[in-house]
């Protein structure tokens, strides 16, 4: 079942919203009000995630709670990859929630937390289990990045640029399963009681695969998402009906991002909508669809 709505996924990170268009968040802020509201209108008891902070920065949560934001949000949620690419160190992840903490009453979910094979496989041993040991009973929710590696063909959504070599690359190997269905070794020390986030592509191959593999770990909360670029594609109620009725025995996090560039200031996903009542009008389709 749907247990929450998060708003976008990292609104402060330029491969997710394009903040040189919208430099103060102003509409972004906007846009996630109506949407927001169109929840709150549907589904009262469902809990509002604003979506996750990339990078952990209070001084964003600050302007958004300027604009009121804040106001109809029931949790913030962060991201964090201190072994891959963030500028801190794993051991300062309290220190990073305290940050957001000082900022805001609201509860703190992190949403993405992971750590990449690029290197070697024992360093996302480490880092499974020290996340584990730093992050269970200081947040409400912690969400594994992820479970499938990503097939390079795929591409990977990011401002890294191939040329930038590992910063680039290491966002294929962030699963705890290799793209030949094949386990890692941190698989075996995977804690159900740990979330994942497991982002699906438009009819993605590998839902019943994910599944199949979610239940064999005893995984209970699973954080994905709702394109609406997707949606604007032919066939995709199809493939979002089989997507939710496939996820129905998890508690699910939907994320809602991603704007189709026939709707955008911009030909591009990232680009704030032309009119950000189209958002929330899609919001509300979702809720009445899935949530209701």
């Amino acid at each position: 079942m749907i247990e929450a709505f998060k708003i976008w996924n990292e609104p402060n990170n330029l491969s997710h919203w394009d903040f040189k268009m919208d430099p103060e968040w102003k509409e972004f802020a906007a846009m996630s009000e109506l949407a927001a509201r169109a929840i709150r209108a549907r589904r009262p008891d469902l809990p509002i995630v604003l979506g996750g902070m990339s990078p952990i920065d209070p001084a964003f949560l600050r302007r958004l709670h300027g604009y009121g934001l804040l106001e109809h949000m029931d949790a913030v949620a962060v991201h964090g990859f201190p072994l891959d690419w963030n500028h801190w160190k794993i051991d300062e992840w309290p220190a990073k929630v305290d940050e957001i903490r000082a900022v805001t009453h609201l509860p703190v979910w992190v949403t993405e937390v992971g750590v990449s094979t690029f290197g070697a496989e024992e360093v996302q041993v480490f880092g499974l289990k020290r996340t584990a040991e730093l992050l269970k009973g200081k947040v409400d929710r912690i969400y594994w990045y992820s479970l499938f590696d990503l097939p390079q063909a795929w591409g990977a959504t990011t401002r890294h640029k191939e040329s930038e070599g590992s910063s680039y690359y290491r966002h294929f190997h962030m699963g705890l399963i290799r793209p030949d269905g094949s386990p890692k070794l941190a698989l075996e020390h995977f804690d159900p009681a740990l979330g994942i986030c497991q982002w699906f592509h438009f009819e993605d191959p590998r839902l019943d695969l994910a599944v199949g593999w979610l239940k064999k770990l005893g995984v209970k909360r699973l954080r994905t998402g709702i394109s609406w670029a997707d949606w604007h594609r032919p066939n995709s109620l199809e493939w979002f009906d089989r997507q939710t009725e496939a996820l129905k025995d998890f508690d699910t996090t939907i994320t809602l991002c991603f704007t189709p560039p026939s709707r955008g200031k911009r030909e591009c996903y990232t680009a704030p909508p032309i009119d950000p009542k189209e958002f929330a009008e899609f919001t509300a389709q979702v809720v009445e669809r899935y949530a209701s």
